[in-house]
């Protein structure tokens, strides 16, 4: 019996190899339910290289290193110890140093240090103690451009984000494709991680700006494509005004699908079947953002042998006034796949 399946049945958690890619709080969030419920030695978070924005953005900018604010709050989400988590959500998440988040700095310093990101990061979590792995998709430094149905183009991980809040922006003006500046090169360890997986999700969080552009890695998605692993999608609870205005489930199934190519498949989309309280509607529609409606049907006809889970999982939180995927319930959800 491997060692992974014996601390499952130990501790009555699940003992399987996870690849999570995605970004944001998507991914932190589908993290932490995660690690409650498998063996943490066993997930594998990867994350990507192309933030533009704020802290991450300067950093990159001003030391030459990788953008570290997504491998930062994976590392957090990777914590077993909620009292550490706790402290670290509010340390590592604190601006107080020229705007610049403590954790960030942590990871900027220790890639100085050790002479490359993906050392940073595990010398990070040998000092956290922090038993997954978290890794960069890729260890070159990633530009993130998005084409415009217009022909107009978004330069940055950042302007894609902020499309929305452009001065002649359109939201009938639909991004019509993403890609990076340069060729990008996969990192061998993301590579070997998502082959041993059992399961590969992308989760929840920015589609155009965090989810898809892992799969422009072409060795990843060749990887991804290839691998006997479950093949797991997250729907989005809501729309995001600026990239997926208007989108139905069966709009971001599709968008997953043409950049997963010619080989495509997917095994299970996760679909949130919860109500949503409409005062807290009422919020989100001011930041004109909807609810993503489940078309089943059309998703059935796009993409036949891809099973739809529907389920609760949707948890607000009312002192931030924010909807989120429970961690635990999407977590449980994940690992019940049969």
């Amino acid at each position: 019996m491997q060692p992974g399946r014996t601390y499952g049945i130990l501790c009555g958690m699940h003992a399987k190899k996870i690849a999570v890619l995605g970004g944001g709080t998507g991914q932190f969030n589908l993290l932490r339910g995660l690690v409650k419920l498998n063996n943490p030695g066993y997930i594998t978070a990867i994350a990507g290289s192309w933030d533009s924005g704020r802290s991450s953005g300067r950093l990159r900018t001003e030391m030459g290193i990788l953008p570290p604010g997504d491998a930062r709050q994976c590392l957090i989400a990777l914590m077993e110890d909620p009292k550490q988590q706790e402290v670290a959500i509010a340390s590592f998440n604190d601006r107080s140093i020229n705007d610049h988040a403590l954790g960030n700095l942590i990871i900027a310093i220790l890639e100085k240090i050790y002479h490359g990101p993906d050392r940073a990061l595990e010398k990070a979590r040998r000092l956290f103690r922090i038993k997954g792995s978290v890794l960069p998709v890729s260890l070159k430094d990633l530009e993130l451009n998005a084409l415009l149905q217009s022909g107009r183009e978004l330069n940055g991980e950042e302007d894609i984000d902020h499309n929305a809040k452009r001065a002649d922006y359109d939201p009938k003006d639909r991004i019509a494709r993403i890609f990076f500046s340069d060729k990008p090169e996969s990192n061998p360890a993301a590579l070997k991680a998502i082959n041993r997986a059992d399961i590969i999700v992308f989760s929840s969080g920015s589609l155009y700006g965090s989810i898809l552009p892992h799969l422009l890695v072409e060795q990843v998605k060749k990887a991804i494509v290839s691998s006997k692993a479950k093949l797991v999608f997250i729907l989005n609870l809501m729309t995001e005004d600026g990239q997926t205005q208007n989108y139905r489930a069966s709009d971001h199934l599709e968008a997953l699908l043409y950049y997963l190519g010619k080989d495509r498949r997917l095994d299970y989309m996760i679909v949130n079947k919860k109500r949503l309280d409409p005062k807290v509607l009422k919020i989100y529609k001011k930041e004109k953002q909807e609810p993503v409606k489940a078309d089943e049907e059309r998703c059935q006809k796009i993409a036949p042998h891809t099973r739809i889970i529907q389920a609760d999982l949707a948890s607000y939180l009312p002192n931030e006034h924010l909807l989120r995927h429970d961690p635990t319930k999407l977590a449980k959800a994940i690992l019940d796949l049969k």
